[in-house]
C-alpha cells in the first residue's frame, strides 16, 4: 500500500493506493475496481452548518464528508499522480490554496 498525505492550513489528509495483490476496502455502492491500483481517499466540502469541525488556517470550519469511491488506475504513476492531484483539490475545496499544500508519497509498514 502506498500512502499519499496532504499538509496544508494546519491539517492534513491522507489516502491509500492499492497495489496488486491487496485488496483494497469496499463501499456500500462502490464500483468493483479490478484494476492493478486503486485509490482510496475520502472527499469533503466546506458547509455553513452540520458537519464535523476542522481547524484551517487557525479558524474552525464546517466539513461534509461524501462517501470514499474508489479508483482504479492500470499503472502506479497514474494512480500517485492521480492521488496528488485529488488530495490538492481536497484542501482548495476549503480554501487552502492547493500550491501550498506538501504532498507526502510512502510505502506503508506491512508491520
Amino acid at each position: 500500500m502506498i500512502l499519499v498525505r496532504g499538509r496544508g492550513g494546519g491539517t492534513e489528509l491522507t489516502g491509500s493506493v492499492f497495489e496488486r495483490g491487496e485488496e483494497p476496502p469496499t463501499y456500500d455502492g462502490a464500483p468493483d475496481e479490478d484494476a492493478p491500483y486503486v485509490w482510496v481517499c475520502d472527499s469533503f466540502y466546506q458547509v455553513e452548518s452540520g458537519g464535523s469541525a476542522l481547524r484551517v488556517d487557525g479558524e474552525e470550519i464546517r466539513v461534509a464528508f461524501e462517501e470514499p469511491m474508489p479508483r482504479g488506475f492500470d499503472t502506479r504513476e497514474q494512480a500517485v499522480e492521480a492521488a496528488r492531484e485529488h488530495v490538492r483539490t481536497q484542501f482548495a475545496r476549503i480554501g487552502v490554496d492547493p500550491e501550498t499544500v506538501e504532498v507526502e508519497v510512502t510505502k506503508a509498514d506491512p508491520a
